[in-house]
This record gives C-alpha cells, structure tokens and sequence, in this order.
C-alpha cells in the first residue's frame, strides 16, 4: 500500500471516529505509575512498590482521603508491566493473577467506589516497550471491548514495537473500537512521538478528531534536566503545538515528578508552573503514602491548578528569552485574566529581573497580580510601570493577572488562595 492509499485510508477512517464525546474538556488530572514505580514486578522482596493491585488501591485511597480528588485529580492509571505475558484462551489481555489477584473490574469497581476513575496501559505493537503482550492489528477490537468490559475509563495506547504503517492505522482504528464500545473512555496516544512529535510527520488538526491528549516528546525522567529539555523542545517548537491544543484535545508533556528525588523546592514549583501554562495534563508520578508537606503543597496549589484548568483551553507560549538567562511564559486565561512565569534557568544566584507589563505586550491600563506561590499581592500595577522581582536559580515567580477592573472577580479565588497557603512568601519579591 503506497503513501497516498494510506492516507486517503486514514482520511476514511478519522471521518468514522471524529470525537465528540464532551470528555476532557480541560486537561486531565490524576495519578499514573510510571515514572515512580517503572516495571517493579517484585512483589516477594518489595511488596510496598510493585506493580500491584495494591499500589493502585493505596493511591486511590490517598487521593480520595487526602484532598487530591476535590482539586480535580481523579484519575488512576496503570502503566506498563500489568499483564500476563500470555493472553487467555480467548486472546484477551488479562492481569497477573499473582499481583493482580481480584482482576482489573474489581479494581476499577474499587477505585469508582471513591469517586476516582482508572485509567490503563496498552501498546500498539507485537510487545509493550517492557516486552508483555501487545496491541497489533487483529487485537484492537477485542481490547478495547475488553477494557470497557472491565470498566476502565481511560487509556494510555504507547506504540514501541509498531512500525509507522503499523501506528498510521492502528492508531485511528483503536479511537474507533474505543467508541464502539458505548463507554466513555479518554484516550491517549503516543503516535506523534514515534514520527518525530511535529508536522509534516503529525497532523494536529487530524490526531484532535482521533485522540483527546497525546505524547508528543520523549519520557520525563526524574532531573531537572529532563524537566528543561521537555520545556525546551515544547517551547522551540511552539508555533505547531500550541495551535493544536485545546479543549478535549491537549498536547502532553508527560507526567509530573514534583515529590520523588530529582528535583529541589523551586524546580518542583517551575514544573508546575510550566505545566499550567501549557496546559498540560497534571498527571502525577510519586508515592503519595509518602509525600513531604512542600510536594504537596506545590501539587495542591489551587491557584497554579485553576489556571491548568482554565475553561478557555489555550495553552500558553515562552514570549522571551533573555540573555540573562530568564524566560517569560504567558498564558490568556478567562475573564481577561493572564499568567505569566518568569523562569530562572540560571545556577549562581536569586537574579533581580527588571521589566514592565507593556514590554510583554500588555495593553495600556492598570492591572494587579497575585503571586501564585506565596499569596502576595501587586496593586495599582501599572502597564508601563517597571517593576523589579527576584527570582531563584532553577525557580519561577508565576503571577496571576487581570485588568483592576476586574479585580472583583478574582477576589474569592484570591481569599480561597490565601487561606490554603499560610506560609509566608519565600522567593518572590516586587521591589
């Protein structure tokens, strides 16, 4: 089959499965395994982190008990390393009965019953990128009626072991099996990251009538540095992903490692900061049985987390790179509100960054600005006023923004704010 017979193919079939399903109207919140637990199968010696039953039950109770599920984080996704390396005898994938020992419907009928969603793994190949049984042609149909079967409200499709005509038809044809099914389902595709994440190998406007999120760049791992090199490509390459997102369709940075080893105070808040601005799926990779006070701090931030979920679904763009080593990011948000973060990627010293709303092409007027992370607050700021803040190494200051006018609106939001974070302000000062 020649190029163009496939995509005229692939055409027919994204007219079939076009979504209109009123899923994932902001990004997706919640709790996937992978980045924490990666394929730990050894539940004789280490019982407490395997792949288990058991941990996806631990989590659901910690987001269910522990304030997560009210912020928005609803979901819980198994990754990788859940099944049997054989299927059944009537070629359906099914658990490791020796982990997985009630089965995945009575999983998810655990997870449903606080309130939480559960999300699974499946790839679109001869194996999974782990080597259990994969996805290929003649298995789609049967796995998603098996993953509605089970009760499964999300699905995260990765494609190791495909080959690009292999993910050109799977891809679609899983969206379509996938609403065969008459259940609800999200579904997340890792196609763009297997033709190089960018036009002319991914067509957006395409991918967004078949996927609701998708990834489009390698895994995060736990470093900073891993955590800049997601931010770099995704801001270099702007002007093709950040048309492409938008509500039931979000382009996906990968999960968020805020409350693991790699990252300090500040790098964990420049994630989740970052991550908002984008509009990114906040899907946490961590151990919430055993998560410090500043993690959950960071991760709870209701401000940081109402911007991610700002009903307008317009993911937001780096404006400047400085010489300096400072970047500005800004995101429009409803109501004529913005975000703004100033990012460090600096390794000396707090740097004193001076600039004005005008010079990042504000509109005359005066505004005010609630500072994310510490709860100040900025009055009477106006456009072309300079102002001076300080900004840790490796740290953001992420400002909330509107017009004075509107300084009414956002009053509830900024009191809901103040009464969650008590601390007093840490990193960020207008001077």
């Amino acid at each position: 089959m020649g190029p163009f017979a496939l995509a005229q193919l692939l055409a027919l079939i994204s007219v079939t499965v076009a979504l209109d399903d009123g899923l994932l109207k902001t990004p997706p919140m919640g709790w996937m395994a992978w980045e924490r637990f990666r394929c730990d199968i050894d539940c004789k010696d280490d019982r407490e982190n395997c792949i288990s039953e058991d941990l996806f039950k631990d989590t659901a109770d910690r987001l269910a008990e522990d304030g997560w599920k009210e912020l928005g984080y609803e979901y819980v996704i198994i990754d990788d390393c859940w099944m049997s390396l054989l299927r059944d005898e009537h070629g359906r994938l099914q658990p490791e009965p020796s982990r997985f020992p009630g089965g995945i419907a009575k999983l998810a009928r655990y997870i449903h019953d606080r309130g939480l969603k559960l999300g699974i793994y499946a790839d679109m190949g001869t194996h999974t990128c782990m080597g259990f049984p994969g996805t290929t042609l003649d298995k789609i149909e049967i796995d998603a009626q098996t993953f509605a079967s089970w009760g499964v409200d999300y699905l995260k499709f990765d494609g190791c072991y495909s080959n690009p005509i292999e993910q050109m038809l799977g891809y679609p044809l899983m969206s379509k099996a996938l609403n065969a099914t008459g259940r609800p389902m999200v579904y997340s595709c890792s196609w763009p990251v297997y033709v190089g994440g960018l036009p002319p190998n991914v067509n957006y406007s395409l991918l967004g009538d078949i996927c609701h999120l998708w990834r489009n760049y390698y895994d995060i791992q736990d470093s900073w540095d891993s955590v800049q090199g997601i931010v770099e490509w995704f801001s270099n390459n702007q002007d093709d992903l950040q048309p492409a997102a938008g509500p039931g369709r979000w382009n996906d940075p990968d999960m968020l490692i805020i409350g693991n080893f790699g990252l300090s105070v500040d790098q964990a808040r420049s994630q989740m900061a970052l991550w908002a601005i984008m509009a990114a799926p906040l899907i946490m990779s961590n151990d919430l049985r055993n998560l410090d006070n500043s993690a959950r701090a960071i991760l709870q931030n209701k401000v940081a987390i109402a911007i991610n979920q700002d009903p307008m679904g317009i993911q937001g763009r780096r404006l400047l790179q400085e010489k300096n080593r400072i970047e500005v990011y800004w995101r429009p948000l409803s109501n004529s509100a913005s975000a703004l973060v100033f990012l460090s990627r600096r390794t000396d010293m707090p740097y004193l960054y001076h600039t004005s709303l005008a010079k990042l092409k504000y509109q005359a007027g005066t505004y005010e600005a609630n500072d994310v992370f510490t709860g100040s607050a900025v009055r009477g700021l106006n456009a072309t006023s300079e102002f001076t803040i300080s900004i840790n190494p490796s740290g953001v200051v992420m400002w909330y923004v509107y017009p004075e006018q509107q300084s009414k609106l956002t009053e509830s939001l900024h009191h809901r704010h103040k009464t969650f974070h008590k601390a007093k302000p840490e990193h960020s000062t207008v001077l």
